[in-house]
């Protein structure tokens, strides 16, 4: 453990990268021997846009790492945070504490947050309107909503305490963990829904890009489905059942544009429809 953590605590750039790129390489290639949809699209155009805003989120989040860099080696200097407060912690104990409750708060609250408040819809909302979901999908992200994510993020740091080890290591899995959910692959049914006691699933995070309430509003975990469980917003549909994007924006090729999307979150806010869940 104490090798994971000096690895993380100084992380080349170029790794980094290189989680990134290895990732996304590994998920597009396994999409077309394990499609869980027969998307009819040509894959480069789809992730073109995709691709763009996974750019301008790494760009936003190296603007701002310094801010990340102060408050983790503030929080380890002082010892402040929830992982700093409770003593004698073992170190494996301390370092898995640290990213699960990052991963609630720059994660799960963040996205849930992003859910309930109709401003911070609107920006989430370029996420949504993929009606092609692939591992491209993880990081289509609106600028606006690259800065909020990031806000969430430093917030649970500063919280939990986490140093700049464990951020690098909670960052690295979550980008992971998000390209692998969105990827369109098909798992068996059996072996996603075991994954799924502990991980956020394939299957479990495709029901949240259902096209229509309530399951647009469920399943909002990036790396542990534990969050979503214990607060009661998972929920269940059969992968066959699943229809991508959102009934407000249905225009699947305006979605695809870069420069429709850009501009999505300055929309009139549309109320959504609700379908019952029973259904």
């Amino acid at each position: 453990m104490e090798a994971i953590i000096n690895y993380f605590e100084t992380i080349p750039s170029l790794h980094r990268s290189l989680i990134l790129v290895g990732g996304l390489t590994f998920f597009w290639v396994l999409e077309g021997s394990l499609p869980l949809f027969n998307f009819k699209y040509k894959k480069w155009n789809h992730a073109l846009p995709n691709l763009f805003f996974t750019l301008t989120t790494i760009v936003i989040n190296f603007g701002l790492a310094f801010l990340l860099v102060a408050t983790a080696d503030w929080v380890k200097a002082t010892k402040f945070g929830i992982i700093n407060w409770i003593p004698n912690l073992p170190l494996w104990a301390y370092v898995l504490l640290g990213v699960l409750l990052l991963d609630f708060f720059g994660a799960y609250l963040a996205h849930y947050v992003e859910h309930k408040v109709k401003p911070l819809w609107m920006v989430h909302l370029v996420h949504h309107t993929d009606h092609n979901v692939d591992t491209t999908t993880a990081n289509r992200h609106h600028p606006l909503e690259s800065v909020i994510r990031f806000v969430f993020t430093l917030f649970g740091v500063f919280i939990v305490g986490t140093p700049i080890a464990i951020v690098m290591l909670y960052q690295s899995m979550s980008l992971i963990a998000t390209q692998f959910s969105h990827a369109n692959i098909k798992l068996p049914k059996k072996v996603d829904k075991a994954l799924s006691y502990v991980l956020v699933s394939p299957d479990m995070h495709k029901v949240h890009h259902h096209y229509m309430l309530p399951y647009t509003d469920s399943n909002y975990g990036n790396i542990f489905s534990i969050w979503d469980r214990l607060f009661g917003t998972f929920m269940v549909l059969d992968r066959e059942a699943i229809v991508y994007g959102v009934d407000t924006f249905p225009d699947a090729t305006a979605n695809g544009k870069l420069g429709v999307l850009l501009k999505q979150p300055f929309h009139k806010y549309r109320k959504p429809t609700t379908i019952n869940s029973s259904e």
